[in-house]
């Protein structure tokens, strides 16, 4: 007898069906989960991928080169007839606009993530350009002043939060926590001015901390990565990630170059970063730290005597690095998750 052929229902199908209320939006992410499962393998398999939603086809990246030159004329026109706060203004409500059809009907990954940033760093930009009096962006302002950067990052975490109330873009958690780090920063250094050049990269590397802390909170309710919290927590994961990484390592770099001690130190940072990478599955902390990593190694041989090829030599070993760390990421896990109590095993990502 001939098999029966398996039905199964489009990913169309369930946007609209979310769309139109007869899914939650968490009901059809589940329902994608549990089909990928039947067709492509285990959940193990798919958790240990790290896999989100970025683009569904071609015709995402069609649409985004039309947004993005419909928005930047736009936004030229609307510079030259109503000045730069204008401009934000009239980016943002475009922006929203075209959610509408794009984001909450279309339900297209790239699009939607891209009128986000859109529209966030419009708000902010005439948040900024209000509260200042200025008419365009003024870094000597934005030093000198922190509280009109407060201000703009309070209204951009308000505009984030209705933003994400409508279309439930993951990548909105971390454009209101990008915010939030800016009217910390903006109301620590108004304050206490005289901090601004002694504390900088504590004050970000708490920051930093402060969201992947956020990041893992996403991540430890979601241990098999089934829901939109996972997307979530990606995209604080990849804004913590340049939050911790810089403060770090920028301290050793400085400006006079680096010494064998201070290579070192950077290579041991990189090391301890991609530790944690693998045990919380995440690879954007390794990825931030790879451009500290190879200035630290090329020092670090020009120092010993090697001068010639020093580019290309660690570009190979840095190649070298992340091919070796893709291939064995899922046994390197293994054996570091060994090593932890097994409560806080049972809360990460699962793993094989």
């Amino acid at each position: 007898m001939a098999a029966t052929p398996s039905a199964s229902i489009s990913a169309t199908t369930l946007d609209r069906a979310v769309a139109q209320g007869v899914l939650t939006t968490q009901q059809a992410e589940m329902l994608r989960y549990l089909e990928g499962n039947a067709t492509t393998g285990s959940p193990a398999e798919q958790v240990d991928d790290e896999q989100f939603r970025f683009i569904n086809g071609f015709g995402d990246i069609f649409v985004t080169i039309g947004i993005a030159l419909f928005l930047s004329a736009l936004s030229y026109f609307a510079s030259q007839s109503l000045g730069g706060a204008g401009c934000g203004l009239v980016v943002a409500a475009a922006s929203w606009l075209l959610a509408e059809y794009f984001s909450r009907r279309r339900r297209m990954a790239l699009p939607s993530i891209v009128l986000l940033l859109a529209f966030a760093a419009s708000i902010f930009i005439a948040a900024l350009l209000l509260t200042s009096g200025l008419d365009d962006l003024s870094w000597r302002m934005v030093v000198n002043d922190n509280w009109p950067v407060v201000i703009a990052g309070l209204v951009t975490i308000a505009a984030t939060v209705l933003h994400y109330r409508r279309f439930h873009i993951p990548i909105t958690f971390a454009a209101g926590v990008a915010a939030l780090v800016a009217s910390v920063l903006g109301l620590v250094f108004g304050v206490v001015p005289d901090l601004a050049e002694t504390f900088a990269r504590p004050i970000l590397l708490a920051c930093g901390i402060g969201v992947f802390a956020l990041a893992m909170r996403f991540d430890l309710s979601d241990p098999k990565r089934q829901t939109r919290r996972t997307d979530i927590a990606f995209w604080l994961h990849m804004l913590a990630a340049p939050l911790v990484v810089h403060p770090l390592v920028s301290g050793l770099i400085g400006t006079g170059g680096l010494t064998i001690a201070a290579s070192v130190g950077v290579l041991a940072i990189f090391l301890g970063l991609a530790i944690v990478a693998v045990l919380v599955d995440r690879r954007a902390v390794l990825v931030s730290g790879l451009s500290y990593a190879g200035i630290a190694f090329g020092s670090l041989i020009t120092q010993i005597g090697f001068s010639q090829g020093v580019v290309p030599l660690t570009m190979l070993v840095l190649g070298a690095l992340v091919l070796s760390l893709s291939a064995g990421w899922h046994s390197l896990r293994n054996r570091l998750l060994a090593l932890l109590p097994a409560g806080l095993v049972r809360r990460l990502p699962s793993h094989t």
